[in-house]
């Protein structure tokens, strides 16, 4: 599935946010999904860290409860879009002002980024069916059914339920 600019980075970035155990992972996660940061101080990282957890409840939300949730974000946010052009890319937006620093940017890509999700295709949120495992995706599969953050997840609950069902056969 193809999503905006904000809808889909984005909401990867805030995925891999919520995923992420180290400031290293969070940084990582940002820049394999289009962000230009270079670095992040201890403070930021940790700032940053504090934001995830509060974009994992989005993750975690029926659908009908996650505008509200997105609604708060992008309050503490303070997104004002503005279109601008850098680093040899063509215009695009920002939701962030330029001199947000490292943390207001994440705040509001996030934000903004969750915000389209929600209003485009809030299924496409969710955290891992796996017992156990509680990691945050975005679904970017045709059908929009995805239920695992992983094939390896997904495996392993199918296997569990087949050896179940021949047990009890």
């Amino acid at each position: 599935m193809h999503f905006n600019p904000y809808g889909g980075p984005a909401a990867l970035v805030a995925a891999d946010l919520v995923n992420a155990g180290t400031a290293g992972e969070r940084l990582a996660g940002m820049v394999r999904n289009g962000m230009s940061i270079a670095a992040l101080t201890e403070d930021e990282a940790a700032r940053i860290g504090a934001w995830a957890e509060r974009l994992r409840p989005v993750f975690a939300a029926a659908p009908e409860e996650r505008p509200d949730l997105v609604n708060d974000l992008l309050a503490e946010a303070a997104c004002r879009p503005y279109i601008t052009s850098h680093d040899g890319k063509p215009p695009h937006l920002h939701y962030s002002a330029e001199d947000a620093g490292p943390v207001g940017r994440v705040r509001a890509y996030t934000a903004g980024g969750l915000a389209h999700l929600v209003c485009e295709a809030p299924d496409r949120l969710g955290v891992c069916g796996r017992e156990g495992c509680g990691t945050a995706y975005v679904d970017t599969s045709r059908n929009g059914r995805r239920r695992f953050c992983s094939t390896r997840c997904a495996t392993r609950v199918h296997v569990a339920d087949h050896r179940a069902r021949q047990l009890t056969a």
